[in-house]
């Protein structure tokens, strides 16, 4: 039988690292969307960011209710690397199509955050609370992914 509190470490573990993919998604988010000119994209790049706090605040939770209440939230090293590149091309009079294919390579690492968790043994709850959220996370890749296909 598995050891209960190493169980739990690695839960956290993944949990964690799922919360510093949303870190990253909701800052990345919310400043594309604050780049962008098309209102339509504009709008769905806020309420995303708005999405990727809830999806963040629910995985908290969960780790509140397992006895985790010091949660270290920072995001990660990569998405930090993202965003500036994002602010930098932004600054330098970067097309739209260029503020989203940047943001389209920051979803890649979001589904890959949640692809990873879910290859983890996980409690069933947590496993079909993350399998929702990627199912969210892998429709919005697609359409980050379509509308910079669209703005060529």
């Amino acid at each position: 039988m598995p050891n209960p509190s190493k169980t739990l470490h690695e839960v956290e573990e993944t949990i964690t690292s799922v919360i510093d993919s949303l870190i990253d998604g909701q800052e990345g988010f919310q400043k594309t969307g604050e780049q962008l000119k098309n209102e339509s994209l504009r709008e769905f790049f806020l309420a995303e960011s708005l999405t990727r706090a809830e999806f963040r605040g629910d995985l908290e939770e969960v780790l509140h209710q397992e006895g985790v209440h010091d949660i270290k939230e920072s995001g990660t090293v990569g998405g930090t690397l993202r965003r500036a590149w994002g602010d930098l091309k932004a600054a330098l009079g970067a097309s739209e199509h260029t503020i989203l294919e940047t943001a389209e390579k920051a979803e890649d690492a979001a589904v890959k955050a949640y692809a990873e968790a879910l290859k983890g043994k996980l409690p069933s709850p947590v496993h079909e609370l993350l399998s929702k959220q990627a199912a969210h996370i892998q429709a919005s890749h697609d359409f980050v992914r379509e509308a910079r296909d669209k703005s060529k």
